[in-house]
């Protein structure tokens, strides 16, 4: 098969995918779990960690005017399903999508999102079900979508950030990503004092995958232009009310606003990746609210809870993975899966690969622990009769695969996260840390006896179930 003909066989499976968050929901309706009775909002981020799988709560006590959702992007299962194909697919396809020209954007006057606009001191983000994620937070968080335009080029820096809720309609958003701090000195160097921005909630779930990805493309388009390599169509956008931005117009809520450039605020303390509430207090710039625009019909509020392991971990991830599986690929190797597990504290990697002599894979572990990311900390290659989705599995293959006198080594004083309590702070470079990194390579080796790694099963082991005895 041709490449031109799998491309257009791939975009003709996409031509009935959900087009909304609503419909995204519907059609998964068989791993979606719907809690109907009433819950208050204090007990949602309990809840929603212990769910296998996508959640909607109906019924929130203190906001009966709202639905919540989370858990979209956890497992494989579900991330497959928000690219509308099979998971044996997924790593591929959202590898390609990386690589296509951007899909860009369809301009329409109006939709689902405007069925709602407050201005003025009706746009009072308060009244939104905005959660406490633990119960040491500094306050409630927001932790949706963003879009700020580079004034350059035009291109529009999506992300997620959190944003401390204070006031009806001032907060404090934590903006840690690579982008958004050279877009605001650029403001700066206008003379500009404050920045737009729209916060947006509620989208199918492609969005926040693609618009997750840091790789190198803000010099020629934004990460929204790219959601349509997936979805097989260019996006409608919408224009904003107060800002000089454009939303997707089928969001659930959409909130305005501007960052204020000219000082900074305590931010924090809040639930990092890694659990830990580190960095503990940042200073990060305010926001004001100038508009909410929303669906009419109980609109879905679009949480991440941050804590213990959720979407707030894996997502920001999962282009993460793509990007590694393009960079192995090009390197000749046969790439099965990219995965950073929640269990791994969204600081470790582990890639699964075929190689054909040796070096192979400590090439393949030095490209991984040098991506341009800092969550490469632990990078694990593993064979693939390994099951990447089982720890048990992959310590093993680290216990019986890897001596660690010729098949681990450490590349020490490397770039460490912020998040990171094991690494070193860096004082003048707040809140970049300096930490060690680790490459295993748990394959089977050649000078193995492939034999050696048989693992012994009971008798009848996968075909007898205890639950049919009980």
């Amino acid at each position: 098969m041709s490449t031109s003909t799998a491309k257009a066989e791939v975009s003709a499976s996409r031509k009935n995918q959900p087009t909304d968050l609503r419909e995204w929901l519907e059609a998964n309706g068989d791993v979606l779990t719907v809690v109907e009775k009433p819950v208050a909002i204090d007990d949602i981020g309990a809840l929603t960690a212990q769910s296998q799988g996508p959640i909607i709560f109906d019924n929130i006590k203190e906001y009966p005017g709202y639905r919540m959702c989370d858990m979209l992007v956890t497992r494989r299962r579900d991330q497959a399903r928000c690219l509308g194909v099979g998971e044996g697919d997924y790593l591929k396809t959202l590898a390609r999508a990386l690589r296509e020209p951007p899909a860009g954007y369809e301009d329409v006057e109006t939709g689902p999102v405007k069925e709602v606009i407050l201005t003025g001191k009706d746009a009072d983000w308060t009244k939104l079900p905005v959660p406490w994620h633990s119960d040491t937070d500094g306050a409630a968080y927001i932790t949706a979508a963003h879009i700020i335009e580079d004034p350059d080029t035009g291109f529009y820096n999506y992300t997620h950030a959190r944003i401390m809720v204070l006031e009806p309609q001032r907060g404090v958003i934590s903006f840690i990503n690579r982008h958004a701090p050279t877009i605001m000195q650029k403001y700066r160097d206008r003379g500009m004092k404050e920045m737009p921005i729209a916060v947006i909630f509620g989208m199918h779930p492609a969005y926040e995958i693609i618009g997750n990805f840091s790789g190198l493309h803000m010099d020629s388009h934004g990460e929204l232009e790219m959601v349509g390599n997936v979805l097989g169509y260019p996006i409608p956008m919408v224009p904003c009310e107060t800002v000089p931005l454009r939303v997707p117009s089928n969001a659930e809520i959409i909130v305005e606003g501007h960052v204020n450039l000219t000082e900074l605020f305590d931010e924090g303390q809040g639930p990092g990746p890694a659990l830990t509430f580190i960095p503990r207090v940042q200073q990060m710039p305010e926001m004001r609210v100038t508009a909410i625009t929303m669906r009419a019909d109980k609109p879905i509020y679009r949480n991440h809870q941050a804590c213990p392991e959720t979407d707030h971990q894996t997502l920001p991830r999962l282009c993460h993975e793509a990007v590694i599986h393009n960079r192995l690929t090009e390197m000749g190797i046969t790439v099965h899966d990219v995965q950073f597990p929640m269990w791994m504290g969204a600081a470790g990697v582990v890639i699964q690969i075929e190689h054909n002599r040796p070096g192979v894979v400590n090439d393949a572990l030095m490209q991984t622990m040098g991506s341009p990311w800092m969550n490469t900390k632990w990078v694990i290659a593993i064979s693939p009769d390994t099951d990447i989705n089982s720890p048990n599995e992959v310590w093993l293959a680290v216990i019986t695969r890897c001596d660690p006198s010729r098949d681990l080594f450490v590349v020490p004083a490397t770039r460490g996260a912020g998040f990171d309590p094991s690494a070193e702070p860096l004082p003048d470079h707040f809140p970049h840390r300096l930490v060690g990194k680790i490459g295993i390579d748990a394959t089977v080796k050649t000078r193995h006896d492939a034999s050696d790694f048989e693992v012994t099963w009971p008798k009848n082991w996968g075909k007898v179930f205890l639950k049919d005895y009980l």
